[in-house]
């Protein structure tokens, strides 16, 4: 019997420990044309300008149409998790998803909202353009949109 229940709390113990969720913290596949930019509302249709959060804490997914958008909705709202928020963005190039605060950004680019900053993975970014990292094109983006509302 004493035996049974050994094996008894095992099993409950098990199954307590398996049923931990991982999060995923890879790129979520993006629905193009349907998926909404979570600042700006617009639909996420350029491919070559996309960005996702997610959220390491609860791994939900936010979707943005220009990286201004990230940038700007982590500060707006005050998200207490931004510094460990992992940002995907899609590489200018190749289209393929990559780090946002490991990639390189250009400055003077057509995107959809108008920021200007494409990324491009380290060592593929072009040579006759501004190239800035992502703490100086985060700092950039803020001050692009206070001239906005400032008129």
């Amino acid at each position: 019997m004493r035996n049974y229940k050994i094996w008894l709390v095992f099993i409950v113990l098990l199954s307590f420990f398996g049923c931990e969720k991982k999060i995923d913290l890879n790129p979520h596949k993006m629905h193009w044309d349907r998926d909404m930019c979570q600042r700006c509302k617009m639909v996420v249709s350029e491919r070559n300008h996309a960005a996702q959060i997610i959220n390491p804490i609860t791994g939900k997914t936010y979707y943005f149409d220009d990286i201004g958008c990230v940038v700007l909705w982590l500060k707006e709202n005050e998200i207490k998790w931004a510094d460990k928020a992992i940002i995907w963005v899609t590489d200018y190039k190749t289209g393929k998803w990559i780090n946002a605060k490991e990639a390189k950004w250009s400055t003077t680019s057509i995107t959809p909202m108008a920021f200007g900053f494409v990324a491009y993975k380290e060592g593929s970014e072009p040579k006759d353009v501004e190239i800035i990292d992502f703490n100086e094109m985060s700092k950039r983006a803020i001050v692009l949109e206070s001239k906005r509302i400032d008129g």
